[in-house]
Formats: C-alpha cells, structure tokens, sequence
C-alpha cells in the first residue's frame, strides 16, 4: 500500500506531467486536489519553480529542426520539401502552421500561473522542514531566497510567453489565473495594448527582486554559473526593451505615436545604463550586492566566437542564452554537402550576401573580398577555406551546384557552426541559443531614439545619439566598419540604415522575419530568393551569375499576422474570433 509520502510525491508527479503535457485549452484539471495533498518540502516547491522554463522554445529547433532564415530573404533550406516551402510559397495556413506556439505558450503561462498560486506562501511552507533558527537557519534562509527569485522568474517568463504569442497574432486571451473545473476557460481577445501593458508591469514589479548575474562567483548563497540561463535583472529589462520597441513599430503602432518610440528609447537606455553586481565571498545569509561603476554588458570582442561553444553564455555581451548541453545538430544539418556528415541545410541566400558593404575597392575577380568582415564570419563563400579545406561551389566542384542536396544559393552557413567538428564520429560541443545580447539593445536604442528625436539629438540626456549607438555595433573589434554616412539630422536614411544594420548584425539569429513584419516591410518577403552560380575559369579565378532560387509568396496584410489555430476557434464556440484573411 502506497504510504503517505509515496503518494505525495506520486501526485507531484502527475501535476508535472500534466502541466508540462497538456495544451492551454485542457484547463478543466481540478488543481485543488494537489494543492491540498502536495508534500510541501523545498524540492517540490522548486521543480515547479523550474517547469515554465521547460516552455522556453530556442532558435536552432524552431523549423526543419533548424533556424528560420529560410523563411526570409536570408537564406534558402536545401530540402524541397522542408517545413519552410509553406512560408515561401503562401500555402501556411490556420490548419498547418509549424511556427504555431499558441498552445505550448499557453502551457507555459498556465505553468507560471501554478507556481506562483502555490508558493503564494512558500515561507510558511519551507519552514514546515526547516529549523529557521539555529543549525538550519542558513539552509532556510538560502530555499527562501531561491523561491523569491524564481517567483520574480515566473513573472517574467510570463511576460515572454505573452510576448511570442503578441508578435505572431496581435491581441491574444489574457489569462492571469490558473483555471479549474468550475472557471469559464473560453475567454476572448484582449487587445494588443493591453498585453503589453501587462507585460510591462510584470516586468516592472518584479525586477527588484530578480538576481543581477548568475556568475558573481566566492561562496555566495545560491549564486554560481551552473545557474546561467534562467532570468536576471537584464534579462527582464531586454525583454521589456525588444516588447516596447516591437509596441511603438509600425505594425503595431498605426498612428505613431512618437510616446512609444520615446518608451522604447528609455527601456533600451535602462539596459544600457545597468551596471555590473558583485557579491561579497563570505556570508552565511543573504546580503544585497555590491552595484559597481562598469557596465553591466559590453560588446564581444570577436564577432566570430561570440556564437560558439561557451562564448555564446559566458561573456559580457550575452544577456541571456538558452543552454542546450553538447549536440552537433547544427553541424551536421548545415555542413557544406561536400563535407563529411554535412546535409547543406539553410544555405544564405544573395539577397543577403550582396548588402554587406565594400570597406573598399570591388575586387572584379573577388566579389567578396574588401567586404564588411561580418560576411566572412557569417556565410562560406566560393573558394573561401572552410574546415579545413576550399570551398568548391562552382561546377565540377566539391561543392558543385549540380550535385545532389548541394546548396541552391551558392552560399553556406558559418555563423553559429563550429569548424572541423568531426560529426562522422558523432563529435558534439556545448551550444546556446542568444536570446538577447548586448548588440540587439544598442540597436534596439539606435532605432527608438532615431525615430523619437532623430538621429542626432538626446534631449534626455541619456548619454548617446541614435547614430553614436549604431556606430558602436558598426565599430566593434574585430568587425570595425566605417561610421554611417547620414546627413546631419536626416531621420529617413538613418531609418534604412539601421534597418540595414540589423539585418547584417543580427543575420540568422531569428529577428529578420519578425522585424519585416513589424515595420510593414512584407514586399521583400515576396522577392525572390536570388543565388549565384560559379564558373571555374582557371586556377583560382572565377566568374559568378547571379540566379533565380525560387519566387516567394507574402499576402499583405494577410500574413503580417499569424492565424489562430482552427481548432482553437472551433474550441472557443465563437468567442476568439480569427486574425483578418485567415
């Protein structure tokens, strides 16, 4: 017979499975029950502090079980029957959408929403197995301040679960309570305001109470590395920053109101403004931290290994990163075909290749030399070295465009891969996915403050201009670009090039679709998707002619917003109506 303790930990069990199983609309699960028969020890209390982090999606698994440049004028995916044909040739719909994450977001409120109902009291409750004044005070002081962060955590992460379903269907079902048996669960659309006023303010009342890094190192209370990837104090102001920013845009924002872009500008400049906490090596209770002079995040020195391996976490420009553990997924799906193990995958397209600038004069026999080194870091190109050997795209080639699974573009992936990694032997290094890094929130500045008070004006006196922040990503060791070159004052071309600045900066890290969209920019989702052939002319010299890879499909103002899922409208008996078009 199952004794008391079994069969608390048993229903533990079942309400994990449950939450981290089943869609938003199964709300009709009496909760009640387990709340009154959960054992109430510290261990149960934070798994399910950690279960709405089980919902946090990462970049390199989000189409084809890879990233989703190929449903962009960044790249092509190789396979012609990937997930991405649906976006390209216009045939998604409300009943086959791969980047639908309408249930699986809604799995990881109702998460949040449970965690924070049940630890509504978690100091009574750890103090039930705790001694809170001699010997166990440390060990009761240590689960208390833990519980407080991930309650903090919960709160954000529910503001980012609203914020990915906002970006792809506008208004959306609020839902600020865990449902039960007897609650209505068909709830209709709040608008998109009001979401992000909700997120907002999920955001501002609880980040008071986030920890500012995971790294601060000595022998703190619950602070070390092995915590990396679950929200700090930048983290939540980042996310607040990329929510305003994507609010005050035109998608989103039809009036323009320049309040909004002066919100955006103030959340981006909070991120920029944070400085870096250190925390004393010797206390045995919590102590507030040490707020130092430096800046909390700076720009990586090497574009290149910013995305590899342990860089990609454990650097002062990442803000937060999704740890994945060792895998060589992207290695072996995206390797040129001529590589050993390699299935080409998303192949950058010349739409892209073609807009990083020249830092020099054109090369007629190198169309790719003198150019912004972040196209070397990012993309393999023709005749350019490559683990460990030359690139041959031109035909009769390694590499050759008219072999089998070899890439459509001419072009292969570089960025985020890791060289010479020996996947026939089932090599594997440790990646993480940037969900935000410091590049994004100077771009992020740079396009609020441009269109707030032009780009070369700080009224507030925040510390820097809209271009002075543009020409600081631009002028990064180891890319370092030239100053942009806008007239004084001209707030239109300092408009097209920061949007240029970000397409180039942030290429395949999943931003290009989603900003096309939130600046109506939907006209390049419908141009072809372009690629270069190359001719072997003699040793080391080559001619390139530029072809049609595959005509795309974009309905405006259809597609700039996603559909619901048809049997969630079906579900809902009428109450959550359908995006236009849909």
């Amino acid at each position: 017979m199952m004794n008391m303790q079994s069969k608390y930990y048993f229903l533990a069990v079942c309400l994990l499975v449950c939450i981290t199983g089943c869609d938003y609309l199964d709300t009709k699960v009496d909760t009640g029950v387990t709340q009154e028969n959960l054992d109430s020890d510290y261990s149960r209390l934070q798994q399910l502090g950690y279960t709405p982090y089980t919902y946090l999606g990462h970049g390199f698994n989000m189409l084809d079980q890879n990233i989703t440049a190929a449903i962009t004028d960044e790249a092509e995916q190789t396979w012609p029957s990937s997930q991405a044909q649906f976006y390209n040739d216009g045939s998604w719909s409300r009943y086959v959408n791969y980047l639908d994450t309408y249930s699986h977001n809604y799995g990881g409120i109702r998460a949040a929403n449970f965690f924070l109902d049940y630890s509504a009291d978690y100091k009574s409750k750890l103090a039930l197995n705790r001694d809170t004044i001699t010997s166990g005070s440390v060990g009761y002081w240590r689960d208390v301040e833990n519980i407080e962060w991930m309650r903090a955590e919960a709160n954000i992460l529910l503001g980012w679960f609203y914020f990915d379903l906002i970006k792809r269907y506008g208004g959306v079902p609020l839902v600020e309570k865990v449902m039960n048996i007897n609650d209505e669960t068909n709830i209709p659309r709040s608008n998109f305001e009001k979401i992000v006023k909700f997120i907002v303010s999920k955001i501002d009342n609880n980040k008071d109470m986030l920890q500012g890094n995971w790294s601060g190192g000595g022998g703190t209370i619950g602070r070390d590395a092995s915590r990396d990837g679950r929200i700090t104090l930048g983290a939540a102001l980042a996310l607040k920053s990329r929510v305003l920013l994507y609010a005050a845009s035109p998608l989103y924002n039809e009036n323009n109101s320049i309040e909004k872009w002066r919100d955006a500008a103030k959340a981006a400049n909070d991120v920029i403004r944070l400085k870096k906490w250190t925390y004393p090596s010797d206390i045995i209770r919590p102590v507030p931290p040490t707020i130092t002079d430096l800046p909390a995040y700076k720009l990586h020195n090497d574009y290149r290994n910013l995305f590899l391996e342990a860089n990609s976490v454990l650097n002062e420009e990442v803000i937060w990163a999704y740890r994945l553990g060792a895998t060589n997924q992207m290695e072996m799906l995206n390797y040129p075909i001529g590589t050993p193990g390699g299935q080409s995958g998303v192949t950058p397209s010349h739409n892209l290749v073609s807009t990083y600038e020249y830092t020099g004069d054109p090369d007629p026999e190198n169309p790719y030399a003198n150019r912004d080194p972040r196209l070397g870091y990012s993309i393999v190109t023709n005749n350019s070295t490559w683990n460990g050997r030359t690139i041959e795209t031109w035909k009769g080639g390694t590499d050759s465009w008219d072999k089998s699974n070899t890439s459509r573009t001419g072009y292969y992936l570089k960025k985020f891969l890791i060289e010479n990694l020996d996947i026939t032997h089932d090599a594997t290094r440790n990646r993480n996915w940037i969900i935000f890094r410091y590049a994004e929130i100077l771009l992020n500045y740079a396009e609020a403050m441009n269109e707030a008070y032009g780009p070369d004006s700080d009224p507030l006196q925040y510390g820097m201009t809209a271009r002075e922040a543009i020409n600081m990503v631009r002028n990064r060791p180891s890319v370092e670009m030239p100053p942009v070159n806008v007239p004084l004052g001209n707030q239109d071309e300092m408009r097209e090039k920061i949007k240029h600045e970000r397409k180039i900066e942030l290429a395949f890290e999943d931003h290009r679709y989603w900003d096309l969209r939130r600046w109506k920019d939907g006209e390049e989702l419908s141009k072809p998707l372009l690629g270069v052939r190359a001719t072997r002319i003699d040793e080391g010299v080559f001619s390139y002619t530029e072809i049609n890879v595959e005509d795309r499909v974009f309905d405006i103002p259809k597609m700039y917003y996603f559909p619901f899922p048809d049997a969630e409208i079906r579900k809902s008996n009428g109450i959550l109506t359908q995006n236009p078009g849909w």
